[in-house]
């Protein structure tokens, strides 16, 4: 079966050889999908015959979001912690000690139920690809049922068991770190695709984040990291060293680190709404497009820090505190966060790529900036077919 678009009044590719600019933007445009796949491209008057017919009405077309961070394997919330860092409280209730716990005692089907919801809601927001992780288990057992959880739901699927020190570790990280390497990735590695460290203040340094993600390698799993956030340190470095396909939220780089990775395979992936949240300093992702480094945007979503699923709000936040431009910000959601993951079929429009789309109910993709915090999701088709219609 195939179906066209026509009357496309904005159309975002993101293949410089099909639009023009960075985006690929070809003006009142049509696009054939073939199956699951995207078939033809270019202008509407010359689009060929299809089984059935989709008109756009002038609105925008643009690729579907790409969510290359996220942490959706949990239970509970943190609303009052949140409540009172925005009130400048000291928060003395757990953190993330409290959602170990909560998830803990979760049963598998009501993970799998807050993960669904929270899919949902991605979706409504245009994501059509995303990434979890686990992270909030950290026992072998808990860390395994998480990611086999996700796994039937995403092909995505990250093992954070170092995500932080969990209590009945504390004063031992040798030994957690131990239990990570001989335990918990041959035991998870059925049901995670990449591996990941949280690499960073109170969390694990750069030699055991090395020790961490080199066996994980070994096991097949392919490096990710979460680097520089709270501090500068050697988790960018590290990332470069490792050929992590992403370094994730690098709020805090020197030259040097853009230097690494400007001339490295690594994508930079910036997190707006750990920054929003927690009034954290944003970083200049100027300086890093100037460098030439590639860059995605994240929900980087998450009970504690950055309680989001919306990544036209993360793509606002982008351009409104990191100084992105509309279009860089558009191409880091989309193409940035395909290459954070290191997939070729997802985040662009060109012929053969998966039929991954959203239609705007708005003109223009740079609608998304200049107007946060309005639904301007229409529809969103995955794989060709539609996943979600909103308002119309």
């Amino acid at each position: 079966m195939s179906v066209v678009i026509t009357n496309i009044g904005s159309l975002v590719t993101n293949d410089q050889n099909l639009g023009f600019g960075l985006l690929g933007e070809i003006e009142n445009a049509s696009v054939v999908i073939e199956g699951s796949k995207i078939a033809w491209v270019g202008p509407s008057g010359q689009a060929p015959a299809a089984d059935s017919k989709i008109d756009a009405q002038g609105k925008a077309v643009i690729p579907g979001f790409v969510d290359s961070h996220a942490h959706l394997l949990f239970a509970g919330d943190r609303a009052k912690e949140f409540q009172a860092r925005m009130k400048g409280e000291k928060y003395s209730a757990g953190g993330i000690k409290s959602t170990v716990a909560a998830t803990r005692a979760a049963t598998d089907q009501e993970l799998e139920q807050n993960m669904l919801r929270l899919v949902r809601e991605m979706t409504r927001s245009g994501i059509t690809t995303f990434e979890t992780k686990s992270g909030y288990g950290l026992t072998v057992d808990d860390e395994t049922r998480a990611l086999a959880v996700a796994a039937k739901h995403t092909h995505e699927t990250t093992f954070l068991g170092a995500h932080v020190l969990p209590e009945e570790y504390s004063g031992n990280p040798d030994g957690y770190v131990a239990l990570i390497v001989d335990q918990m990735i041959p035991a998870v590695k059925p049901h995670a695709k990449w591996i990941d460290v949280f690499c960073d203040r109170g969390a694990f340094t750069v030699e055991q984040a090395r020790q961490i993600l080199v066996a994980g390698k070994a096991q097949g799993l392919l490096p990710r990291i979460h680097a520089n956030q709270l501090e500068h340190g050697g988790g960018v470095k590290l990332a470069v060293e490792l050929d992590c396909a992403s370094a994730d939220h690098c709020t805090h780089l020197d030259d040097s680190d853009i230097d690494a990775l400007a001339n490295s395979q690594t994508v930079a992936t910036f997190v707006p709404g750990a920054e929003f949240s927690t009034r954290a300093k944003y970083p200049d992702a100027r300086r890093l497009f100037d460098a030439g480094v590639s860059v995605a945007i994240a929900t980087d979503c998450n009970p504690g820090s950055s309680y989001t699923t919306s990544m036209p709000f993360c793509i606002a936040v982008a351009i409104r505190d990191m100084h992105f431009s509309p279009e860089q910000a558009l191409w880091s959601a989309t193409m940035g966060g395909a290459k954070a993951l290191r997939r070729s079929d997802v985040g662009h429009l060109s012929i053969g790529a998966s039929a991954d789309l959203t239609i705007l109910n708005a003109p223009s993709y740079l609608h998304l900036g200049y107007r946060p915090g309005v639904d301007l999701v229409s529809t969103v088709i995955k794989a060709g077919k539609i996943s979600y219609e909103g308002n119309k």
